[in-house]
């Protein structure tokens, strides 16, 4: 039957999603394409399965899912591209995906097809920086290829039009507003520039950054301005609580996959985090940070792979997570669990000291949670 068909195919759906997220966090990337085309084919299947009109096509909810999946994959094998020096490729797949569009355009898939935008205008400033440099190594008076010159303009266009657009919507950009302000800057339109800063640091709508202020302080500094020019640039980011900022931060840098095995971040994070629960003030502060992360973090850093993984690897870091995972999660938390249990197995002190201090501040989790 029809309701039995619809039932089946959610279940395949889920165990199918299920085996790619798995395949994807144990860095089997093969697999997880296997998976990952064995996915789409079973839904363009089931869609063609039904006769439906475009606009009955249109509001179907999977369809939107589908389309914004397509773009977050988009992104994900964009990023595995450049970390293996394939940046032409990187960007094929960036200019293919903005060609995209499957079903209703939704605001979450709009802000999606804006960071793949943003992502291609990255790679645009890129060539541009290259070509820069080639005609500042020759000198422009003595360099007569002006396809070098055009070329840059057009990798100019192409870059400020996209770093433009992402900019404008409340986040941290701190690597696109850089490049920006660079093409700006190297054009003399200093104005713009310095309106794009101004709105970084200053715009409520934006998260506090304070790198937001060291790069209006670093322009301002670069165009002469007075000694209390720039000390009144930098009031807002010198007044602000460090504790609260520095949390934040670490928070935000522990969202890449660049920082996710970084034992610093991590020893600052837990060192911040265990002060904090200690002293039962600021616990707001956690929960404000975990709240946006709780239904991600989960698995992409305190799953029972990665456990095991860090402790074999590297028992300090384990260590850390481990304090994190307690705090946030619980004493459950199968992070937590099998490194304390590892760790007391192994008679190490400090984790027996870890493991009591979870079991003792177990009610924080609660709070947090909440």
């Amino acid at each position: 039957s029809s309701h039995k068909h619809k039932l089946n195919f959610k279940r395949s759906k889920e165990v199918c999603l299920s085996y790619i997220q798995d395949a994807m966090l144990q860095k089997q990337w093969k697999r997880a394409a296997e998976f990952l085309t064995f996915y789409t084919e079973t839904l363009e299947k089931d869609f063609s399965a039904e006769c439906m009109s475009p606009s009955e096509v249109s509001q179907c909810s999977l369809s939107l899912w589908y389309g914004l999946f397509e773009l977050q994959v988009c992104l994900e094998h964009a990023f595995h591209l450049l970390c293996n020096g394939r940046i032409d490729e990187a960007y094929q797949n960036l200019s293919l995906a903005e060609s995209w569009r499957f079903g209703e355009q939704t605001v979450i898939q709009d802000k999606e097809m804006k960071l793949i935008q943003a992502y291609r205008g990255l790679l645009d400033y890129y060539s541009w920086s290259k070509q820069k440099n080639i005609l500042l190594e020759h000198g422009q008076d003595g360099f007569e290829d002006l396809s070098v010159e055009q070329e840059m303009h057009s990798c100019f266009r192409k870059a400020a039009v996209n770093l433009k657009e992402i900019i404008k919507i409340p986040g941290v950009w701190d690597l696109f507003v850089k490049c920006y302000v660079d093409l700006l800057e190297f054009y003399g339109d200093h104005n713009e520039a310095r309106q794009v800063l101004n709105e970084y640091a200053y715009n409520s709508r934006f998260p506090a950054n304070p790198n937001a202020h060291v790069y209006l302080y670093q322009f301002l500094k670069r165009q002469g301005e007075s000694k209390k020019t720039l000390i009144s640039a930098l009031k807002v980011y010198i007044k602000r609580k460090k504790r609260r900022l520095g949390l934040e931060v670490i928070f935000a840098t522990l969202d890449y996959a660049g920082w996710k095995e970084n034992v610093k971040a991590w020893n600052c994070l837990a060192r911040q985090m265990k002060q904090i629960v200690i002293s039962e003030k600021h616990l707001d502060w956690i929960k404000q940070e975990w709240n946006s992360r709780k239904d991600w973090w989960p698995a992409f850093h305190f799953s029972r792979y990665l456990a095991k993984k860090n402790w074999q690897e590297n028992e300090s870091l384990s260590y850390e997570k481990a304090l994190v995972a307690g705090i946030l999660l619980g004493k459950d938390c199968k992070y937590f669990k099998y490194v304390s249990h590892r760790g007391c197995k192994a008679q190490v002190k400090r984790f027996r000291i870890l493991k009591k201090f979870v079991n003792k501040y177990n009610p924080v989790y609660l709070r947090i949670s909440d």
